[in-house]
């Protein structure tokens, strides 16, 4: 006799996960692999992590810390607010997670209930989609496209529901887009949100990784709006799992039982190595002028293999290109791009479920020497 698994289980697979075991399964058979489907900067943490993080070891400091985190990194990351952005916020509102994704789930456990709509942004990191469904959370699509640079509208929420949301997730800058919202825009959607009664959570994982205007946190903005980061991204940080909210006074104490009872506690090692972080500004800027060249590059070699509908990498270290002139099945497009070329992307069926099937996601964190040769792969490939 079968047992029980729970329905919650039953969501869809993180897809760039699937390309990622694929591309590992050639490389385990002596094929080589052009890493473009993962969003992880290929260069390591900073030198100063892990200075930090071996002193940390000596001094035998991992057991376990406060739900919430340490009490200097809660304070160094409410000095960051004041430093990159020039704003006020209180270290007691600051929540340090495993991983942005920790962040995430605590914050859709602390903010709805089963049957509450929250919107979320189509195409858009498909983990939130997951999540929300696991949590009998109902996700409400904005789709969003071109016309409007893939961020949405105020016509947009009216017609996702407008004032019957209960929540409203934006990225700036977007995954898979790169897509960014403008500081007029973004405190428009803010203002809306308030006027509304809609719970505005921010996902800010890529701020520091622009290409133009600078990045608008909302935590400037609203009291009021949940405000999520992590140390993976600008940071070169991924495999240390680790992250932070800033959160509205009602959450704080919701979240910290939460966290207490799903996590006892952010990973101990990472927090003392992430204090040194802040401090290692120009190792990590000198990681965005690469993703600046590996961007530059793409946006002129990549049309010349047919890639040229492309959505605003305005931000992160993604481009989102429209392949319906290539194929109607990104998934079987990618799987025969890895195996004829060895360039790993990420079929847009992973952000948009609707209309994922015409777009393919192209990450440039890595080396500028591996873009460019992955570039002229595709260009022999589909000239």
């Amino acid at each position: 006799m079968s047992m029980k698994v729970g329905a919650r289980s039953n969501i869809p697979p993180f897809i760039v996960m699937d390309v990622m075991k694929a591309a590992a399964e050639r490389e385990a058979s002596g094929g080589d692999v052009l890493h473009m489907e993962v969003g992880q900067p290929s260069s390591a943490a900073p030198s100063g992590v892990v200075a930090a993080a071996k002193r940390a070891l000596d001094d035998d400091v991992l057991g376990y810390t406060l739900a919430m985190g340490i009490e200097p990194l809660r304070q160094r990351i409410a000095e960051h607010y004041r430093e990159f952005y020039g704003v006020s916020v209180p270290a007691e509102r600051i929540a340090v997670t495993a991983g942005s994704s920790g962040a995430f789930l605590l914050g859709f456990l602390a903010a709805f209930d089963a049957g509450d709509r929250v919107a979320i942004l189509r195409p858009g990191y498909p983990c939130y989609r997951n999540i929300l469904a696991a949590l009998d959370i109902r996700v409400v699509d904005v789709p969003v496209g071109p016309a409007s640079r893939f961020q949405p509208t105020l016509g947009d929420l009216d017609r996702a529901g407008g004032a019957d949301l209960d929540g409203l997730l934006i990225a700036s800058p977007a995954n898979p887009t790169g897509s960014m919202l403008s500081a007029e825009e973004l405190h428009a959607i803010v203002d809306y949100c308030r006027r509304h009664g809609i719970r505005y959570i921010s996902d800010e994982i890529y701020h520091g990784i622009t290409y133009g205007q600078p990045a608008t946190t909302a935590a400037g903005l609203d009291d009021e709006a949940v405000v999520i980061n992590s140390f993976s991204k600008y940071y070169s940080m991924t495999g240390w799992r680790l992250g932070w909210m800033v959160l509205p006074e009602d959450l704080v104490r919701p979240v910290e039982r939460l966290a207490q009872n799903l996590f006892i506690s952010p990973p101990t090692l990472a927090q003392h190595a992430a204090l040194a972080a802040f401090d290692c500004r120009g190792e990590l800027d000198a990681n965005v002028a690469r993703y600046a060249e590996n961007r530059k590059l793409l946006l002129a070699e990549l049309p010349k293999a047919g890639f040229d509908r492309l959505a605003p990498a305005d931000g992160a270290f993604y481009i989102y290109a429209d392949v319906r002139k290539l194929t109607n099945d990104a998934k079987d497009f990618c799987a025969q791009m890895l195996r004829e070329t060895g360039v790993a992307a990420t079929p847009g069926n992973d952000f948009d479920p609707v209309d994922g099937a015409s777009y393919v996601r192209f990450s440039f964190a890595g080396a500028t020497d591996e873009m460019a040769e992955a570039a002229r792969r595709l260009q022999d490939w589909l000239r």
